[in-house]
């Protein structure tokens, strides 16, 4: 999550956008070789029900089974330069630390880190520091370090046997999807806007083509590759088309494309960590160089629950 404008070395000479590094990169281990052994109880995930890193941990949390395993603190929709904040609900304190802001458990773990105090991050209950704020290797870690928990019938979202090829999507993913939407909308140039704004929407042409054949990204069955895409898709029309200037076309003028999404929105972890309010307050009223009125439209009106017929592609792949 965001509030505050992007700092200069979050911009390139060209004034392209790019993501700071994530600072805490520990790794949680099936064996405990890493100082950090994968146990019921031990950590607890950070998380906003408006932020797209912190929605794919979420739903890879909920579709493996963890909830009794890893606990979850949600943040507020809103935040400041110090980061998330957590709700009324709680009293306005982290059940767990007692924090107010996210940027206590940043300088706890770290007191001399400069970075934006951002979700997702994997907290260790028992030293009381970020173990990692890594969000693409949260979900990895979930799907392989964690196997002994997961429920049963959990579905495989990282087989072995198709790890190149899911590692292959989700570079692409990142780059010109996922990230690609940050690099058009937060651009301080028009070439690198374009540039930006080009390979999204050649990628989400292609992407179209791909799921025009089959249910999901590698067919039959869900995978990670799933959960890196569809949190970007959720929040395209209501955030993304318009306020970070990604208008060629609406998720919605993608007939593969909006029905894929609406298939997802229907699995647990999907639909049930979509929360639309949040996600337009959250990018409407703390994006306040992009927005300055900090107005939050209605829309879009748009049916999730509309019949989608996805699951005649599952026999192809």
């Amino acid at each position: 999550m965001q509030a505050t404008p992007r700092a200069s070395s979050e911009m390139s000479p060209e004034g392209g956008f790019v993501r700071q590094p994530n600072a805490f990169t520990a790794r949680i281990t099936a064996d405990g070789s890493s100082g950090y052994l994968a146990e019921p109880g031990r950590y607890q995930l950070y998380a906003s029900l408006a932020d797209p890193w912190a929605q794919r941990t979420l739903i890879v949390r909920r579709l493996l089974g963890l909830e009794r395993i890893i606990g979850v603190s949600l943040t507020d929709a809103l935040s400041d330069e110090r980061g998330g904040r957590f709700p009324a609900a709680t009293g306005g304190r982290d059940p767990v630390t007692g924090a107010r802001f996210l940027s206590e458990l940043y300088r706890v773990s770290d007191p001399a880190y400069l970075g934006r105090f951002t979700v997702p991050f994997i907290w260790d209950i028992r030293t009381q520091r970020i173990v990692s704020n890594d969000f693409p290797q949260i979900t990895i870690m979930f799907e392989t370090e964690f196997r002994a928990f997961h429920r049963p019938g959990a579905p495989d979202l990282y087989p072995a046997a198709q790890r190149t090829e899911i590692d292959a999507l989700n570079t692409l993913i990142y780059h010109t999807v996922g990230n690609g939407v940050y690099k058009a909308g937060l651009a301080a140039g028009q070439a690198v806007y374009e540039e930006a704004f080009d390979a999204l929407f050649t990628t989400l042409s292609a992407l179209e083509e791909r799921l025009a054949r089959r249910r999901f990204l590698l067919g039959s069955q869900i995978s990670e590759a799933d959960v890196r895409l569809y949190p970007t898709l959720a929040r395209f029309d209501a955030v993304y088309h318009t306020l970070y200037k990604c208008n060629l076309h609406r998720l919605i003028d993608y007939p593969s494309l909006w029905g894929y999404a609406r298939d997802l929105y229907l699995l647990p972890g999907f639909g049930d960590t979509t929360d639309f309010d949040q996600i337009k307050r959250h990018y409407y009223q703390t994006q306040d160089w992009i927005n300055p009125t900090r107005i939050v439209p209605k829309g879009p009106y748009v049916n999730w629950l509309s019949p989608q017929d996805r699951d005649r592609l599952s026999a192809r792949t």
